[in-house]
């Protein structure tokens, strides 16, 4: 088969993607290329994760929230347990670890949270100065909430072990 002959499909197909939803829907498939598994590398039972990425949360709109909820999720489909993962929450932020918010924070938000944590082992990280702000103590929380003072030195510190910082 000629070189040309080869492409042509290839071309076709990037054609009804076009037609079907323009950028959005290369931006789609590019998503599901990155979503795969990566290689399984060999680690023994207790070894640290290669990879390690720090997310802040700080705001309150649930599709904010969302879009990192689902980057979460991406992480740990292609990494499998190869990635540790830890999110700070602070300013409006917050509610998401609180037992009673102050904002609305929706069911789906608050089970995925949850779920996350008991069963993947991402660290959630609540800011200490914004409880105190709110009015709120470690009772306040979630039980699955780490406290720290301060929410940036959090980051910051995650960073300086070698997380990788992803904010949106």
């Amino acid at each position: 088969m000629s070189q040309h002959n080869a492409a042509s499909p290839r071309r076709g197909f990037l054609a009804r993607l076009f037609a079907l939803g323009g950028l959005a829907a290369v931006g789609g498939a590019q998503a599901a290329e990155s979503a795969k598994p990566a290689e399984k590398q060999e680690r023994f039972p207790g070894d640290p994760p290669q990879h390690k990425i720090v997310y802040q949360i700080n705001e309150a709109e649930w599709e904010y929230q969302e879009h990192i909820l689902n980057s979460i999720s991406a992480m740990i489909q292609k990494y499998e347990d190869n990635v540790a993962i830890a999110v700070v929450a602070f300013g409006p932020g917050i509610h998401i670890l609180a037992k009673q918010p102050k904002r609305e924070v929706p069911a789906m938000i608050r089970e995925r949270v949850k779920g996350f944590s008991e069963n993947y082992g991402v660290r959630f990280i609540a800011c200490g100065n914004t409880m105190s702000t709110i009015g709120w103590e470690k009772k306040d929380m979630v039980d699955f909430a780490e406290i720290e003072q301060v929410g940036a030195a959090a980051l910051m510190e995650l960073q300086e072990q070698g997380y990788a910082y992803l904010a949106w």
